[in-house]
């Protein structure tokens, strides 16, 4: 018998953030693709840059931060921060060239579709003429260039946003040196300025109309060469929870100090002057490895802001109407249909509405005592937070964890607290050195003969935007275990409770770890050669070392896995003695794949979870999360058929390799697609359930 692999081995792990690339590149791919709507290839273009944005402003910035400090121990994979950050740094170079032609040649393609994006060199000179009347009257007053070289201390630049470099001579003279001046694109103007023409749409980027007209700002003097730059920001800011005394105030402290950190970025127009350049890397203290040319558009995320105007508007994917969940078709009441069995969810295939109605139900009925819900992310005019705030002033009991560490929506958040505050809402922030990441409600209503409690756990935010684009699994039920769970981990929540013997929750980070440890540890056991076991997840990452070492383990006892993972996975499929049991499969498509989603055999005695934890360290040892158990055999049924479907998919599905490498699946027989599949379910059990209860609905406008 070979000898069985040592579980231990550095080899065996992907390194995280060579991972985390690998997923973007998978978004970046999806931009490139023709057998992508173009309108939705520059959608995926888009979110390429926005997550690039967040991987250096946390992920490079804390390895920067490790470098700068000495630290040389290696990571799960073997490698050091420095030498992280130097495969990251080829590894996005590569990135941004393919991403900038993805770009360029979207907008070859848009102008088949009377579109187009015109640059400096391309200019008829009617639209110059126009470009310098839009520049007098409406940019000209806002600018504000400042001489950099000749201002101490140097000026603060803004992280995220665009500026020109330019090189003035200060006298007619052809002699007269040259100063460095930098220019703050303003953010108030859209990125593209709109010239007329009598067929189609022309734009122009707002730095070109800058760069052609700069002489207007400085009396005429002669402008020399000139750079489009963009810089990033360090932004991984710690709270330091046990020193402060009002966590609001630290909170709004801590998000206005990321205005100030140290750069890790430069992004500037391919082949800048030397002397630019040298500033900008000198003054930002940046190295040549932090330096990006682009040989194009800077700053991908304003393609988000073509996706409205109408030729391109047209060229996106049709629209997939939320439906309504076929549980609650012909439900008068909500309260009465979630006494008879538990309501699946699965957005946003179907509506997320009735997660809201029941918070706003819960407001106005005047048999609710108490509404409980955790917050974490939520949307810029919540819904949610309006029926909360109306529970209380209608002098209903409501307590609202409100995580204020949620990255980059702390602002926001802090903002919600005090208007639920103001309300009369009892407003909790948690435990210290733990961020809330679980997802829950419960509300407490008075009925004829008892007190009945209702509960909503999901695997996604209470945020009723991010619901139409991200793929989420929500459970509604009146199950008295299950609610008494919840209540007592809102008790836990407010500092008010003892140990709890849990009925069914499980809770990280007391015991989730614990838990999958047994159930894979169960899968082993169970396992025969005649019965293999099976262990089936999806998640958004897998970076926990003991994690990936008992899947390991599971795959050499016979065990088949099989793992949907959207973005970082750090193990190794498919390696002879050690994990060819395992499987690792990723779905990129125009929904982003949220749901957590559990499933083992367990000897033919299955069991189903939902979590809102995904498998890191992070979540299992640093966050509140929750995993619960779905008991509901019609739900369970259709659950494990998503996650098989997911293994079907031969469209949008990427298979990783041994080597870290992914590979699009390749297409056997018919094409199947899981998420244009989950939405025609979704659409034909409406139908199906509106026969059985003779319930119709009207027609409504298209849009």
């Amino acid at each position: 018998m070979a000898k069985k692999k040592d579980l231990k081995s550095a080899e065996w792990f992907i390194n995280r953030e060579l991972s985390w690339l690998e997923f973007n590149d998978r978004v970046l791919q999806e931009g490139r693709s023709r057998d992508v709507p173009l309108g939705e290839r520059l959608k995926f273009l888009s979110i390429v840059s926005s997550n690039l944005d967040e991987f250096f402003m946390i992920r490079v910035a804390g390895l920067k931060q490790q470098k700068a400090a000495g630290v040389r121990k290696k990571d799960a994979s073997g490698l050091t921060p420095a030498q992280q950050l130097f495969f990251i740094s080829g590894k996005v170079q590569e990135m941004v060239a393919q991403q900038t032609a993805a770009v360029a040649e979207a907008f070859e393609e848009l102008k088949a579709h009377d579109f187009q994006l015109v640059r400096r060199d391309e200019w008829t000179p009617k639209q110059r003429q126009f470009l310098a009347r839009f520049f007098a009257s409406e940019m000209l007053a806002v600018l504000t260039p400042l001489a950099v070289e000749e201002l101490d201390p140097c000026p603060l630049l803004p992280g995220l946003q665009l500026f020109v470099a330019l090189l003035v001579c200060t006298s007619r003279s052809e002699a007269s040196p040259q100063k460095l001046v930098v220019v703050p694109v303003p953010v108030s103007l859209p990125r593209f300025v709109n010239i007329p023409a009598e067929k189609g749409v022309y734009v122009a980027p707002l730095e070109e109309v800058l760069l052609d007209n700069a002489r207007a700002m400085f009396g005429g003097c002669r402008i020399g060469r000139a750079a489009v730059f963009r810089i990033t920001r360090d932004a991984d800011v710690a709270i330091q929870e046990d020193e402060a005394p009002d966590l609001l105030s630290t909170v709004q402290d801590a998000v206005h100090a990321r205005k100030h950190r140290g750069v890790i970025r430069l992004e500037i127009s391919a082949r800048p002057d030397s002397r630019i350049k040298q500033w900008l890397t000198s003054t930002l203290r940046l190295l040549h490895h932090d330096v990006y040319e682009i040989d194009g558009l800077l700053d991908a995320r304003a393609l988000m802001q073509l996706l409205d105007v109408p030729p391109v508007q047209g060229l996106c994917a049709a629209e997939w109407p939320p439906q309504e969940p076929a549980d609650l078709i012909g439900a008068e009441e909500l309260w009465p249909a979630l006494q008879g069995r538990d309501v699946m969810l699965f957005h946003p295939y179907e509506r997320f509405d009735p997660v809201v109605e029941m918070v706003q139900s819960a407001a106005e009925d005047p048999s609710v005592l108490a509404i409980k819900q955790t917050l974490y992310r939520t949307s810029g005019q919540s819904p949610v937070v309006g029926a909360l705030a109306r529970a209380a002033e209608n002098g209903k009991e409501v307590t609202v964890l409100v995580e204020l560490k949620a990255r980059f929506d702390e602002a926001k958040n802090v903002n919600w607290a005090r208007q639920l505050e103001d309300a009369g809402c009892h407003v909790i922030y948690g435990i210290a050195g733990f961020k809330t990441h679980a997802k829950a409600l419960l509300v407490i209503r008075r009925e004829a003969a008892r007190i009945r409690r209702y509960v909503h756990l999901g695997t996604g935010n209470y945020n009723d935007r991010t619901a139409r684009l991200y793929s989420d699994i929500g459970l509604m039920t009146s199950d008295d275990e299950l609610a008494s769970d919840v209540a007592a981990f809102f008790n836990l929540l407010t500092g008010l409770s003892e140990a709890v013997e849990w009925q069914r929750l499980v809770i990280a980070p007391t015991d989730l770890r614990t838990k999958l440890g047994e159930l894979i540890e169960r899968e082993i056991r169970v396992s025969t050669p005649d019965r293999p076991g099976l262990i089936m997840a999806k998640i958004n990452s897998l970076e926990d070392k003991g994690i990936c070492q008992a899947l390991y383990a599971a795959s050499q006892a016979g065990v088949d896995v099989q793992l949907n993972v959207r973005g970082i996975c750090c193990l190794r499929p498919g390696v002879k003695g050690l994990s060819e049991r395992i499987a690792v499969r990723s779905i990129v498509d125009r929904y982003l794949e949220h749901a957590r989603v559990f499933y083992f055999a367990n000897g033919g005695h299955e069991e189903v979870y939902l979590s809102s934890a995904d498998w890191m360290r992070r979540n299992l040892d640093r966050r509140l999360e929750l995993l619960f158990p779905v008991r509901d055999a019609r739900i369970r049924r259709r659950l494990t058929g998503i996650l098989r479907m997911f293994f079907r998919d031969n469209v949008k599905a990427w298979e990783l390799l041994s080597d870290g490498q992914y590979r699009r699946v390749t297409r056997k027989g018919r094409a199947v697609r899981a998420q244009e599949t989950f939405y025609r379910d979704a659409v034909a059990a409406v139908r199906s359930a509106e026969r059985a209860t003779g319930t119709f609905r009207p027609l409504t406008r298209p849009k």
